[in-house]
C-alpha cells in the first residue's frame, strides 16, 4: 500500500494530535485546547484547527479582525455564540463565518458538556485584532511575537 500522503490525515491521528492549551491573556474566563490541523499538514496561507472549550469556560476574548476571515463549525456539544451585541445558543452543524473585517464575536460554553468545534481561517503575514471590550488592539506580524497596543493611546501617523 502507498504511503499516504500529509494531505490525507485519518480520524486516528487526529485523536493522536496533542492538545495545545491556550488563554487568552485579557479573558480569565478564556481556556482553549487546540489540535493544529493545519500544522499537521504543513499549510502556510490557512489555520484549521479543532477547538476544545470545557464547561464553564470561553474560548477566547470577544474581538474581531481587520483582515483575516474565519469560521467556526461546530462538531458536539452546545455554546453560547456572541455575535456583535447579540447571544445565541449554537449546536453541531451550526456554522459562523466572519468577514474581514467582522463583527466581534466569542464562543462560551455555559453547559455540562465540552464543545467541540472546527475552526479556520486565513493566516496572512499580518493581522490586526481588535478587542473592543477591552480597549485593545493586537497586532500580530508572523515574524515576531504579537504584540498590544492601548487604542486611547493611538495617535494618527498622518494627520487627516
Amino acid at each position: 500500500m502507498a504511503q499516504e500522503p500529509p494531505s490525507l490525515i485519518r480520524a486516528a491521528r487526529i485523536a493522536e494530535l496533542a492538545e495545545i492549551p491556550f488563554r487568552h491573556p485579557l479573558n480569565p474566563e478564556s481556556e482553549i485546547h487546540l489540535r493544529s490541523l493545519s500544522v499537521a499538514a504543513g499549510l502556510q496561507r490557512i489555520g484549521l484547527h479543532i477547538g476544545r472549550v470545557p464547561p464553564g469556560r470561553e474560548s477566547f476574548v470577544y474581538h474581531w479582525h481587520h483582515y483575516e476571515e474565519e469560521f467556526i463549525y461546530v462538531l458536539s456539544g452546545r455554546g453560547v455564540a456572541d455575535i456583535g451585541e447579540e447571544s445565541f445558543e449554537v449546536g453541531p452543524g451550526d456554522v459562523m463565518l466572519f468577514t474581514a473585517p467582522s463583527v466581534g464575536h466569542n464562543l462560551r460554553n455555559p453547559f455540562d458538556d465540552d464543545l467541540v468545534y472546527l475552526m479556520g481561517g486565513e493566516n496572512r503575514p499580518l493581522e490586526i485584532g481588535e478587542f473592543p471590550r477591552h480597549g485593545k488592539r493586537a497586532v500580530f506580524d508572523k515574524g515576531s511575537a504579537p504584540y498590544l497596543i492601548d487604542v486611547a493611546a493611538t495617535k494618527p501617523f498622518v494627520p487627516r
